[in-house]
């Protein structure tokens, strides 16, 4: 037989293609002028505050989400048919360029409570996890037993934990974020295993039109994957085009508690979910 064996410390990432071989996944993507997010990423970090590109759309995705119930599901084949299951409130999925067992990986954590969660708040979760070594961390227990276990056993494991619809959310979140704006890469599509996946490219100064005239802006090319088994286009657009809209209408970043300066762009990406 030729060929060496399948790496082990890849071997969840093969059962987690498995896993959404089911899926039936549409792609949309728009650009966001990040302009506002910018000039408050900048004021932040003067007052000490470091927030991620992630961060923030993490931050305005859940507010969105929330407010989508019929997006904010989850579903399940089983022997009687498809079951679906909404969730309460929003929690996301990002991945995570780790390495693991001395390889290079892709790992995914879970962050929950994004729907009421500050800036501050969502950074220091992203921190947790971005800065954390996965060789050591409880949270990566999982992953790290199931490379101890033979493939089939291990496929096998895999597939019977996100069979439960009361557990997906905790397991997988109930929408994904995931980004390579690291590299020079525009935007990519990718499917998170939830009916929502968000992919994040690089923000760059490209042409943009305004009011007749070329000019340029921050640009994030920003793309959702959705699984049509679970929600209409229309519905994923308007979900794309709110996150859009609240990210394009940050509110200005204010010195003084936390709690201000970050129920301020919380307020506005609620009201740019409504509006």
């Amino acid at each position: 037989m030729n060929g060496t064996p399948f790496p082990r410390a890849r071997l969840h990432t093969l059962y987690f293609l498995g896993h959404v071989a089911d899926f039936a996944p549409v792609f949309l993507d728009t650009d966001v002028d990040m302009t506002r997010v910018l000039a408050h990423r900048a004021a932040a970090r003067t007052d000490g505050e470091a927030y991620s590109t992630l961060t923030y759309v993490l931050h305005t995705a859940a507010r969105v989400v929330a407010a989508h119930p019929d997006a904010n599901a989850a579903v399940h084949r089983g022997l009687f048919g498809h079951r679906v299951r909404s969730f309460t409130g929003a929690s996301a999925k990002i991945t995570l360029d780790k390495r693991l067992s001395g390889r290079r990986v892709v790992l995914s954590a879970v962050l929950p409570g994004l729907d009421t969660a500050s800036l501050a708040d969502i950074q220091r979760q992203v921190a947790h996890y971005r800065d954390g070594d996965p060789e050591r961390m409880p949270e990566f227990a999982p992953v790290r037993s199931l490379q101890r276990l033979p493939e089939p056993v291990g496929r096998a494991v895999f597939r019977l934990s996100r069979r439960s619809l009361a557990r997906r959310e905790a397991m997988m979140g109930g929408f994904a974020v995931t980004s390579l704006g690291h590299r020079d890469v525009h935007g990519f599509h990718s499917v998170g295993g939830t009916t929502l996946t968000f992919g994040l490219g690089r923000v760059e100064e490209r042409p943009v039109v305004r009011a007749g005239e070329i000019t340029t802006a921050p640009l994030l090319r920003l793309n959702l994957a959705f699984d049509h088994r679970v929600v209409d286009g229309a519905e994923a657009a308007d979900v794309l085009h709110e996150v859009k809209e609240s990210l394009e209408s940050l509110a200005p970043y204010t010195t003084g508690p936390q709690s201000t300066h970050t129920a301020s762009a919380a307020e506005t990406a609620a009201h740019g979910a409504t509006d």
